[in-house]
């Protein structure tokens, strides 16, 4: 389970992030610290693109699963200024 979460939370280096600008979109990519920060404040939303299974195995700490190919308006967070953290595991 430590694994698991250790991988994916160095996905999410890996991956990168989404930051919502107040003036217009930005994406970026954040360090693990930075996101166990943000996750700390409560002020983002970790979205986890794993197959369902693996999330279910274990994922960063508040992560939702949400389903990549099938993505609905209300998976998201209902603030739109909210930074959003998207994330996967990737075996290359």
């Amino acid at each position: 389970m430590v694994r698991i979460c250790t991988m994916l939370a160095l996905a999410a280096l890996l991956i990168g992030a989404a930051a919502q600008a107040k003036d217009k979109e930005e994406l970026s990519s954040l360090t693990v610290d930075q996101v166990a920060e943000h996750i700390a404040k409560g002020d983002v939303s970790v979205i986890d693109n794993n197959p369902k299974d693996m999330w279910q195995n274990g994922h960063v700490p508040t992560a939702k699963w949400v389903d990549f190919k099938n993505v609905q308006a209300s998976d998201l967070p209902k603030d739109k200024d909210r930074m959003l953290v998207f994330y996967c595991a990737n075996e290359k």
